[in-house]
């Protein structure tokens, strides 16, 4: 498989596939793509959950204001989910260009826990 098309491939199913193409292909262009598939995603997807649960707990337990405390978080994922893919579709078409394209902080992250 050419390098491009096995880093573009690490954004396909998100920090699922990072963590695949990390730990099967050794080269350095496939890893830090994949590197920072697994820090930008799973650290979004972990954000997206811990929101969701507090969120909604908080609309449920009482606090917020009922329905407009719902349609606000409701808002505040619908935001993130953008986000989310927005960098999504940017990263895998800069992977599949075979570009090196780094997400500030994320790649910076990534490379202090993954050790290039």
């Amino acid at each position: 498989m050419q390098e491009n098309v096995a880093a573009g491939l690490s954004y396909v199913l998100g920090w699922i596939t990072g963590l695949i193409f990390y730990f099967t292909d050794k080269r350095q262009f496939v890893r830090q793509h994949a590197a920072q598939s697994i820090v930008l995603f799973g650290g979004l997807h972990i954000l997206m959950f811990v929101l969701g649960m507090f969120l909604g707990a908080g609309i449920f337990m009482g606090h917020g204001a009922g329905l407009a405390g719902a349609g606000m978080a409701w808002g505040i994922l619908s935001l993130i989910d953008l986000v989310v893919f927005v960098l999504w579709i940017v990263c895998m078409i800069m992977a599949f260009q075979g570009k090196k394209f780094r997400v500030p902080v994320v790649a910076d992250l990534a490379d202090s826990i993954f050790k290039p």
